[in-house]
């Protein structure tokens, strides 16, 4: 019953950069509407913000985002980071303790 032909599977392809500028081109268009595709389905399933910016070889720029790209990196920018009280006052112990150690080898 076997035809005697086995197929390969998948195998794993070495990513380089490829030299022809028409090929690397094309592909590049292809990649970046799939990659815009799935970041779409991801923003819709999940609901989630999402901004991608992309370049290409050609130095053209690219953007995707969900609601927009302005709204989301406006928030990014705007957002403050979480401050963890623990943290800090273990650093700033730390630095206490450091400052009289020094300030006793200095008496």
């Amino acid at each position: 019953m076997s035809s005697g032909r086995k197929s390969q599977g998948s195998q794993k392809i070495e990513m380089k950069k490829m030299s022809n500028e028409s090929n690397l081109q094309v592909t590049f268009s292809r990649r970046r509407s799939r990659l815009f595709k799935k970041a779409s389905e991801l923003s819709t399933l999940c609901d989630a913000q999402i901004a991608l910016v992309v370049f290409s070889p050609s130095e053209k720029v690219f953007s995707f985002g969900h609601p927009n790209i302005d709204t989301v990196i406006d928030h990014y920018l705007s957002r403050v980071p979480p401050q963890n009280n623990d943290i800090m006052e273990f650093i700033e112990a730390c630095r206490k303790a450091n400052v009289c150690e020094i300030n006793t080898q200095l008496t």
